[in-house]
C-alpha cells in the first residue's frame, strides 16, 4: 500500500527564462555581480606539495639508490620545476565570481572549463582546512548543489583560499541563496526590494563545546576500538609494496619442519609470546581508540550562526559544516547495546541534500544522553510524545528469529557428533532470549502533534524524529509471516536523510489509523476508495444472497 506525493525537483521557481537567457526582473531580487577573484598566491606552494607527495618517495629512492647519478639529479630537478609550474598555472587560471544568481568557476589553460552553479540550488557550503592549509592560513571551500533533481548531487571545490576570505565566501553564498529562496516563498503582495543589504544576522550562539571527558567515550565505540587492526593492515599494505610475499611464503613452506620443531620444543615461550601479543593488543585498542577519536573530533563545537547550525571539528584537518535550518527536517539519536548501560548516545541531523552521509550530518559526538537531549531542546525541536509499544506478535517474531535458528543448527551438529559446535550454538540460542527481548523493547513509534518518531534496533539502535511537514508519503510492506500475524512494516517517506524511516512489525490496522492521524490529507483518498470498494463488495454479496434465497423460495 502506498500513499505518497511525487517529490518535486529541487530547482528554481516556475518563472521561465527570457529569450536572451535571463530571468524576469520580478523573478528574484537584484543581486549585483562581485569582482572576479583568484585563489591565494600560496596555491603555488600547496599545489606543489600536494602533487609532490606521490612523487616524493620514488625520487628519494632513486637519489639514494642511484648514487646521485646526474640523470637522476636532473630528473629530480625537472620534477620539482614541473610541480612549481603546475602551481603557477593553477593560480593564474582558476577564477571564481558571484554574478547575480550564480557562482561561476573558470579553470584550465589548454582545456578551459567554465562552471555556472545557480545559487538557489546550493545545498551547503563547507569549509575544510588540512594541516598543510592551516600552516599557510588557507582553507578549501566545497559547494554542494543539486544537479537538476532532488536525488542528484554535484560538488564544486575551491582549493586554496585564505581562511578569512573562505568564511566571507561561505556567508555571502548562503546569504544570497537565502534571499532567492525567501523571494520564491514570499506572497505576491510583497515584491522583492531592489537592495543589496543583507538581512541582519543574529549573534552567534554556541550550544556545545566538547569537554575533555567526552574523548574517553571512544572506548565504547566499536569503530574506534578497531583502530589498531586498521593500522596493522595499513602497515602490511605498505611493506607489501617492498617485500615479495610469494618468496616469503615459499621460504616458510620450505622451512616448515624446522619451524614446527622450534614450536614443539619451545611451546612455553611461544605461549608466553602469544599472551604478550594479545595483552599488547588489548592495551592498544582503548589507547588507539582515544587517540584517533581525539584527532577526528578535536574541539568539536556546535554553533548557531543566523539561520544555520555550524559544526567544527578535527585536529589536523579542521572541518566546518553548515546546515541551514530550512534543510533540517528532524534528527536521529544513535546508541549501541554497549553504550546504553552508560546512558550514552550521539546526535545527527536529517537534512535535505546529504543523503546517508553520517559525518557531515553529525551534530554531537558520543556523549551522555541527558546532555544530548539538552542540546536537542536548545538547537532543535524535542519530541514530546510517547512511543507506542508494538504488539505481542512482534515480540514472538524477534524471539523466534533469535532462538530457533541456532537451536536447529545445534540439533544438526549434535546429530553429526559435533558436540562442541552444538554446545556453542546452544549458548547462542540461550543468549538470543535477552537479545530478542531487547530488540522488542526497542521498537516504538509515536506522534506528538508536530513530529513523528520511530525507533528500532538493538545492537545498534536508532530513534528517528521527523517533522510532520517533511513526510511526503507512507508505504506498507508485509511478508507472508507478517500477514499471518496481522503485522506490517510502515515507512514514513521523507525527502531528506535516508529517504524514509521504518516502524517495524506494527499492527497493520493501527498503523493505517496512525498515518491517517498524522497526514489525513494523504490517506483520506485511499481510505475513501477502500471504503467505497468494501461497500460495493458488500452490496454485491447481499445481492447474490438475495438471488439465492429467492431461487430457494421458488
Amino acid at each position: 500500500m502506498n500513499a505518497e506525493h511525487e517529490p518535486q525537483p529541487d530547482q528554481a521557481g516556475a518563472d521561465l527564462p527570457e529569450p536572451d537567457g535571463s530571468r524576469p526582473e520580478s523573478a528574484a531580487p537584484r543581486l549585483a555581480a562581485e569582482a572576479e577573484r583568484r585563489l591565494s598566491p600560496l596555491t603555488v606552494v600547496t599545489t606543489a606539495i600536494q602533487h609532490g607527495r606521490s612523487a616524493g618517495l620514488p625520487v628519494l629512492v632513486a637519489l639514494f639508490a642511484g648514487d646521485f647519478n646526474p640523470w637522476v639529479l636532473g630528473g629530480t630537478v625537472l620534477v620539482g620545476v614541473l610541480l612549481v609550474v603546475a602551481g603557477i598555472v593553477r593560480y593564474w587560471t582558476v577564477r571564481y565570481q558571484i554574478i547575480g544568481e550564480r557562482l561561476e568557476i573558470r579553470s584550465g589553460l589548454i582545456f578551459r572549463s567554465r562552471r555556472a552553479i545557480p545559487l538557489e540550488r546550493i545545498r551547503g557550503v563547507n569549509v575544510t582546512s588540512t594541516l598543510l592549509h592551516r600552516i599557510f592560513g588557507l582553507a578549501v571551500v566545497r559547494i554542494d548543489a543539486a544537479a537538476g533533481g532532488a536525488l542528484q548531487q554535484e560538488e564544486a571545490k575551491l582549493d586554496a583560499i585564505a581562511t578569512a576570505e573562505a568564511e566571507q565566501l561561505r556567508v555571502e553564498l548562503l546569504r544570497r541563496h537565502s534571499l532567492l529562496v525567501e523571494h520564491e516563498a514570499a506572497e505576491a503582495e510583497e515584491p522583492a526590494a531592489e537592495t543589496e543589504a543583507a538581512p541582519a544576522e543574529s549573534a552567534e550562539v554556541t550550544y556545545f563545546r566538547m569537554p575533555w571527558r567526552w574523548y574517553l567515550y571512544a572506548v565504547l565505540s566499536p569503530a574506534y576500538l578497531l583502530t589498531p587492526f586498521a593500522v596493522l593492515a595499513a602497515l602490511f599494505g605498505f611493506f607489501n609494496q617492498f617485500i615479495d610475499a610469494e618468496v616469503i611464503g615459499a621460504y616458510v613452506i620450505g622451512q616448515a619442519d624446522t619451524i614446527w620443531g622450534i614450536v614443539t620444543s619451545r611451546s612455553g615461550l611461544l605461549l608466553l609470546t602469544l599472551v604478550g601479543v594479545v595483552a599488547a593488543i588489548l592495551v592498544a585498542m582503548p589507547l588507539f581508540a582515544v587517540v584517533s577519536y581525539m584527532i577526528n573530533q578535536w574541539q568539536f563545537t556546535l554553533h548557531r550562526r543566523g539561520e544555520a547550525l555550524v559544526t567544527e571539528r578535527g585536529l589536523f584537518t579542521r572541518h566546518s559544516v553548515t546546515l541551514e535550518y530550512r534543510r533540517i527536517h528532524g534528527y536521529e539519536l544513535h546508541d549501541t547495546l554497549v553504550q546504553r548501560p552508560w546512558a550514552l548516545g550521539r546526535l545527527s541531523a536529517i537534512v535535505t541534500g546529504l543523503g546517508g552521509s553520517t559525518s557531515r550530518s553529525a551534530l554531537l559526538p558520543l556523549g551522555p544522553r541527558a546532555e544530548v537531549e539538552r542540546i536537542v531542546a536548545q538547537a532543535l525541536r524535542p519530541f514530546h510524545g510517547k512511543l507506542v509499544a508494538h504488539p505481542a506478535a512482534a515480540r514472538s517474531r524477534r524471539l523466534f528469529r533469535a532462538v530457533v535458528p541456532p537451536l536447529l543448527l545445534a540439533g544438526c551438529a549434535a546429530a553429526l557428533g559435533w558436540f562442541w559446535v552444538a554446545g556453542g550454538l546452544l549458548a547462542v540460542a540461550v543468549l538470543g532470549v535477552p537479545l530478542g527481548m531487547d530488540r522488542y523493547r526497542s521498537l516504538g513509534h509515536g506522534y506528538d502533534g508536530e513530529q513523528v518518531s520511530v525507533r528500532s534496533g538493538s545492537l545498534a539502535r536508532v530513534q528517528a524524529t521527523v517533522a510532520r511537514s517533511a513526510i511526503i508519503g507512507w508505504r506498507w510492506r508485509q511478508s507472508v509471516f507478517q500477514r499471518r500475524a496481522g503485522l506490517a512494516t510502515m515507512k514514513a517517506t521523507v525527502g531528506a536523510g535516508s529517504g524514509g524511516y521504518d516502524a517495524i512489525d506494527v499492527d497493520f490496522a493501527d498503523s493505517v489509523a496512525f498515518a491517517h492521524a498524522v497526514t489525513p490529507e494523504l490517506l483520506a483518498p485511499f481510505l475513501a476508495a477502500s471504503a467505497a470498494g468494501a461497500a460495493d463488495q458488500a452490496a454485491d454479496t447481499s445481492g447474490q444472497e438475495g438471488d439465492r434465497s429467492g431461487g430457494a423460495g421458488a
